[in-house]
């Protein structure tokens, strides 16, 4: 594995490590950014929505230009709605 995919894998883990430790400090910032996905999934960029409102309504931050961290992140939140469909 190569020093700068090293260096990447890293970063994703430290942002997501920053992450997991906000959900636990509030353990309702979970159930906000699910509530969002739900209502915002099906809109045109959907993505976009979901993480500018999750950034405006939650402690956690998604910046304009997804990092991978938050592509991860987003692509959780659409896995958990699929799940939830198929349940129904």
């Amino acid at each position: 594995m190569s020093t700068s995919e090293e260096s990447r894998q890293a970063k994703v883990i430290s942002e997501l490590r920053v992450f997991i430790r906000k959900v636990l400090a509030d353990p309702t910032v979970a159930s906000k950014c699910m509530d969002i996905a739900r209502k915002l999934k099906n809109e045109p960029d959907s993505d976009k929505l979901i993480a500018e409102e999750i950034s405006a309504s939650t402690i956690v931050r998604i910046p304009e230009d997804h990092s991978d961290a938050d592509k991860i992140f987003i692509s959780i939140i659409h896995e958990v709605l699929d799940d939830e469909a198929a349940l129904y």
